[in-house]
Formats: structure tokens, sequence, C-alpha cells
């Protein structure tokens, strides 16, 4: 950019490290201090706050009293300012945390302050943050000549400066909250976000949407579906970011090789196996009707013998038709796997992603603000189960009673789960009322249901002629569910009656 300003005549002011970078590149440097006859002090913190500087970037060329004052103190112009801020971010997501007294000397101060004279008097001076645009700039100053660049570019770059601050501004609050605020919410955020891809449509063809990442210090080294990279199939929507991000959220929930496929938002189904290409093909069972056309995640690398499965695998419901996918997304591919994936379909989206078990804190918007909550990221190896019925459960159903729960979590209320050996049978959805989700669960499941065990993302209001009993009657072996109802008492009796086990975790599941 020096180099560039050089050759079209520019004189180059310059600080401290800056100064010398650009001397190095042999190009001619006036020090800032020189322009303003005032040393840098106090260990570099002031440079450039100072009439000299501030003045030829704020003065407007229209007003003769601006110019008038600029003459009687000596002041030149300044028409561009190109700003690098102190990396702020980088030092405090470093590998090895800094000291505090380190993170704060690398706030910028000067910097951003001449960010925002530039920008503000924009209609004369040209802002530049980001060396992506260096080549733009340099490409209108030669064809402006004396007039510099288009007022729509100066506008532009006018925009993308305060935004520049304000993300930098955001990341410095963020992290001195950390330091002083003890968990608690702060009493006012802001969270930095970056266009990730224009979309062409939200849920529905009529509504413009788009993807943000988010860029707030919370995020670092996260991973995510809003991080992953796509290595095949058509661009991604708006739906497909909301099922990708249900379906990896819940599959990397798991600790055991998983499967999980997921429509609209809700796991259809799950499958924990040591050999993943068993665990697909059971996750798929489950419900390959509401399978087709769903998103597939994996937690663990998939190879070209498990691609060639998703490849070619045929529906359960007439072993003929090809099974058909939105998304196939793990945390990582073979370059045989890759390559056999490619080849099931053009529009395929194909997503690797850093894996993200739910935690960490969660954003959601209502009408006029905005919901914050750490996420749900209890697992059922912190819960204790509590068996309160007569009958106890054996080994293998409290480890399905876990699975099933685990999975629970992740369907939206009301939400039940029945499984048998590590894979879901049949789920029920975002129903009103609790027994309807136990009757679609149990239809799901059908005759696999006898000697299975349900899972209840809430306690159970009622038991007899109700959801406890239904679930009994039905074959069901072993029954979780947080407990805490005035009648869980019916709910024990019930149980004890049909000879099923129960067990209450203490913790619920709300999904909305």
């Amino acid at each position: 950019m020096a180099k560039g300003l050089d050759e079209l005549g520019y004189e180059v002011v310059s600080t401290g490290g800056s100064a010398g970078a650009v001397e190095a590149a042999g190009v001619p440097v006036c020090r800032v201090e020189e322009l303003t006859g005032f040393p840098e002090m106090l260990d570099g913190r002031v440079k450039t706050l100072h009439p000299g500087v501030h003045g030829g970037i704020l003065a407007r060329r229209d007003l003769p009293n601006h110019m008038a004052a600029l003459d009687e103190h000596g002041i030149a112009l300044i028409d561009l300012v190109v700003v690098n801020l102190y990396p702020f971010r980088a030092t405090v997501t470093a590998a090895e945390a800094p000291s505090y007294e380190m993170a704060v000397e690398n706030i910028d101060i000067g910097g951003p302050a001449m960010i925002r004279a530039a920008a503000k008097n924009h209609a004369h001076v040209t802002v530049v943050v980001d060396p992506g645009d260096y080549a733009e700039v340099l490409g209108a100053l030669r064809e402006g000549g004396d007039a510099g660049p288009p007022a729509e570019l100066r506008r532009r770059l006018a925009w993308k400066a305060f935004q520049h601050c304000a993300t930098y501004d955001s990341t410095v609050a963020e992290w001195l909250w950390r330091q002083i605020g003890g968990g608690a919410p702060a009493p006012e955020q802001s969270v930095p976000m970056r266009l990730a891809a224009g979309l062409r449509y939200g849920e529905n063809p009529h509504q413009p949407a788009a993807a943000y990442l988010d860029a707030s210090l919370a995020e670092v080294g996260r991973g995510g579906i809003a991080t992953a990279v796509q290595h095949h199939g058509k661009e991604m929507s708006y739906n497909n970011y909301l099922d990708g991000d249900a379906a990896y959220g819940a599959v990397c929930d798991f600790p055991e090789p998983t499967c999980v496929v997921v429509k609209h938002t809700n796991p259809c189904g799950v499958a924990s196996r040591p050999d993943l290409l068993e665990a697909y093909r059971l996750a798929v069972r489950a419900d390959p009707i509401s399978a087709f056309g769903g998103i597939v995640a994996f937690n663990r690398e998939v190879d070209e013998a498990l691609a060639g499965e998703i490849r070619e695998f045929r529906s359960p419901t007439d072993g003929e038709t090809r099974m058909f996918y939105e998304i196939v997304v793990a945390p990582g591919y073979t370059p045989e796997g890759l390559a056999k994936l490619k080849g099931k379909s053009k529009t395929l989206r194909i997503l690797e992603a850093a894996p993200r078990a739910p935690s960490g804190r969660s954003l959601r918007q209502v009408a006029g603000g905005w919901l914050q909550q750490e996420a749900d990221s209890l697992a059922p190896e912190d819960i204790e189960f509590t068996v309160v019925s007569e009958k106890q459960p054996t080994a293998e159903q409290l480890e399905d009673l876990q699975f099933a729960w685990r999975c629970v979590k992740h369907v939206k209320s009301n939400a039940i789960t029945v499984a048998k050996d590590m894979r879901l049978l049949g789920m029920g959805s975002g129903q009103p009322n609790r027994v309807k989700s136990v009757e679609i669960a149990l239809e799901k499941a059908s005759e696999d249901v006898k000697g299975a065990v349900l899972a209840s993302d809430a306690f159970f209001p009622f038991s007899w002629g109700d959801s406890v009993e239904k679930a009994c009657a039905a074959g069901v072996a072993a029954i979780a569910h947080p407990g805490g109802s005035l009648r869980d008492a019916d709910a024990v009796a019930c149980c004890n009656q049909y000879g099923v086990a129960l067990v209450t975790t203490g913790v619920r599941h709300f999904r909305h």
C-alpha cells in the first residue's frame, strides 16, 4: 500500500514500528513526530493524539474557516488514513493467555481515534481498515486523480471503518467483562458478526436471509456448523443451517461412535455402535420415511466403506429407493471416503466441522429483545438415575435409559424417546400434550417397543390412563423422567403394577 501511494505522489506519514517497516520497503516516510513537532511518549501510548494529526483529518475542505484555522496553525491536510489496529483479539486468544497488563497494553487508542475521525469526514477523507481494500483504493486513486476515490466508495469505507471499530470495542468490552463480571450477565453487550453468506431465502422463498459468523471471543475455537468447510454440493440454505446445527449438535453430544439423522431439527434416527457403518444403518431404519431428505451426522471420520454405504443405501421401506439426503456432516473424511461420497449426488452438501457438543452461551431472538442462557450441556454421566420403583432396571436397561435420555434432550418438547440396544426406535416431538408425544413414539417403535425403554424430557403430570400407563401397557420395560410432579406417586404405583422399572433424574430437558 505504501509503495502504491508513493508512486502516486503521496507523502506517507507513519508511527513507530510501521514507519520502520515502510522505510525497510524502500518508501520514503515522514515520522509522525516530525508532523506534530511532539515526540511519542508514555511508551507509545501517545503518538497521534495531536491537533497536527486530527486537525488535518477532520478539517472540512468546503469551509473557509476550517482551512484558515489550518493555515494559522501550520497544519497540513491529510487525505487518506490507513490503520491496522493493535492485535487485541489475537493477543487475548493466544494459546498462552496474556497477563492482564499485556492485554490492556494491546488496546489501541490512537488508531480508533484516527479511524473514527477519517470516517466522520468521509466527504473529504478516505479511510482504509482492511488490507483487502488496498488494491481497490489504489485503483480508485489512480483513476480519480486529485479528486480522489468516488464518494460512493468513501461512504462504504466509512461504514466499514465504524463497524471495524465497533467490533474491536465489542471484543475489548467482552474480554474486560470476563475479568470483572464474575459470570453475571453483562449490563450491556454487543455481539460482533461477520457475513458468511447471502442466502437465497429464509425459511420460505418470500423471506430474505443471510448467514453470519459470530466473531465474539466466546466462539473462538468452538467449532460447529457455522464454521464448517463445505466440500461439495449446493449452497447452504437457511433451513440447512438450522437442521445441520441440530444434527451436529446432537451427534457431538454422544461419546460413542454415533450417527444421528435429523428432519426439521428433530432427531428421527440415532444409533451408537463401535462400527459407525452399522450405526448409520440402524439410525436410518428407525424412521426411513422421515430420514429421506434429512441430515445425516457422524461424530467420527467417514471412511470409504461408510461413504459407499451412504451412497448406495436403499430405503428399508421398499428396498429399492436410494436414500436421498440434504447434508452429510462429520468431523473429517478420508480422501477415499470424500471422493466416494461426492459421487452420490451433485447437490449433496458434504460438510466438515470441528466437533461441538452443547456448551457455552446461547442467544435467541424474541420480538424486541434477546434471551441468553447457557447451553444445555448436562450429560447422563452428570446425572444420578434414582430407581423409585420396586422393579430394578438391568444394567443393559440402565445403559439404554441413559442413551434415551441423551436423545430426548435434542427433541423438541413435549419430547418422548423410545430406545433399545443403544438405538432410537421412535420419538414423539413438539406436541402440546405429553400423551400425544408418547403415543407417537410408541407407534413409531411398533413391535420393537417390547422390552425397550422410554425417556421423557419433563415429568408426567398424570399416569393412570395417561402417558405412563400407555407406555407400560405397550410393553416398555423401563422409564426415565425428571420427577417432581404432585402425582409422582401415581407413576410409581402404575409402574409397580405393570412390573416396569421407573427412574427419576431430577433434571428436565425442555427444548423449545
